[in-house]
């Protein structure tokens, strides 16, 4: 396995994952259950320049919190794990994503710290068969898994373009700031 790509399996008696990530450009094929958060995170890894495999079984007759939560979990540890392969990723990197009235803002470090800022709001409670709330608890999740920092924000009027602004942004500025920059590793203390 080259440094641009991981593999993650995490299982549970809440979810069974198996994910492949690979940060360049190919193809995603994603099955979690959820078809808006499927949709979802077909935006984050394109805009974010990934190519996935991701199958998540999880305990949907109970709802959709330990899916969305634990494939948090799994993307950011494979993120992590790409980031461990990189001596000087750029770090930082932010981005804006219009979607109609949405516009969203997520700023990220790959710095090694988890931190999550999250100011998103929740005009309608469900898009499809997708919780709203759950948006803030996979980038939680996955903040956590991949120690980066993010700040996400967001306004609209309709949840399903606020949500896919959020996703599009933070995969835009997670993707930016895992490239490789070369040179001197970004930090004063002279490591991540």
């Amino acid at each position: 396995m080259d440094s641009c790509e991981a593999e993650v399996a995490r299982s549970t008696s809440e979810t069974e994952i198996k994910l492949y990530l690979r940060h360049g450009p190919g193809e995603s094929d994603i099955s979690t259950g959820i078809g808006f958060f499927d949709h979802m995170l077909a935006a984050f890894f394109l805009h974010g320049g990934f190519s996935a495999r991701l199958s998540v079984k999880g305990d949907l007759r109970v709802d959709g919190h330990h899916t969305v939560e634990d494939a948090g979990i799994a993307i950011g540890s494979a993120i992590r794990a790409i980031l461990d392969k990189r001596p000087s990723p750029e770090r930082f990197a932010h981005a804006y994503i219009p979607m109609d009235e949405a516009l969203a803002f997520c700023a990220a470090d790959c710095g090694g710290r988890a931190y999550l800022r999250c100011e998103i709001p929740q005009p309608q409670e469900r898009v499809g068969d997708y919780d709203t709330c759950l948006t803030p608890e996979f980038f939680r999740a996955l903040t956590s898994g991949a120690r980066v920092t993010l700040h996400i924000t967001a306004e609209g009027d309709n949840a399903h373009h606020i949500t896919e602004a959020v996703f599009k942004a933070a995969g835009r500025a997670v993707g930016a700031a895992m490239r490789e920059r070369g040179g001197a590793v970004p930090s004063t203390k002279g490591s991540l």
